[in-house]
């Protein structure tokens, strides 16, 4: 259970930026990315995919394997992150919780869409695998590689 890759996005639209590691400060998020210091609602801190979710997506569809498509801070493999809504876990030396799933929006919708699939079947095939919202509970570093221990 390791965070494979780390993204942020500086500002909205534009590329995302790969990092080997990212600092996070408690209620308020990713330095550097352009969600730091929103608190409209639990769980704009950190967004977290699993890699196995974005393959599968990308087999089905044959797309080459692309692990920063969905556009979420974390790539995680061999977690259920389903499984850390309502609970605490580790990654590295940060503590967070997991609040809600990262349902997919129409943006993911058009942004993965093509010829060929429209973005109404991009949306449902994500829905339930589209990742883990959550809150930042310490001050840290979260290093590629880090391990994800959920709390026993």
């Amino acid at each position: 259970m390791i965070v494979e890759r780390i993204f942020i996005s500086p500002e909205r639209g534009v590329a995302q930026v790969e990092c080997e590691h990212i600092t996070v400060q408690s209620g308020m998020g990713v330095l550097g990315d352009r969600n730091f210091g929103n608190r409209t609602y639990p769980g704009q801190n950190l967004t977290l995919v699993e890699a196995e979710e974005i393959e599968l997506f990308c087999a089905e569809h044959s797309r080459a394997a692309d692990l920063s498509l969905t556009r979420r801070n974390l790539v995680t493999r061999g977690v259920r992150l389903n499984d850390l809504v309502n609970m605490e876990f580790t990654i590295g030396n940060v503590r967070l919780r997991g609040v809600e799933l990262c349902e997919p929006c129409i943006l993911l919708g058009k942004n993965l869409s093509s010829e060929s699939l429209a973005p109404a079947s991009v949306i449902k095939h994500w829905v339930g695998r589209g990742g883990l919202r959550a809150d930042i509970l310490t001050n840290g570093e979260i290093i590629r590689g880090d391990h994800i221990e959920p709390d026993a």
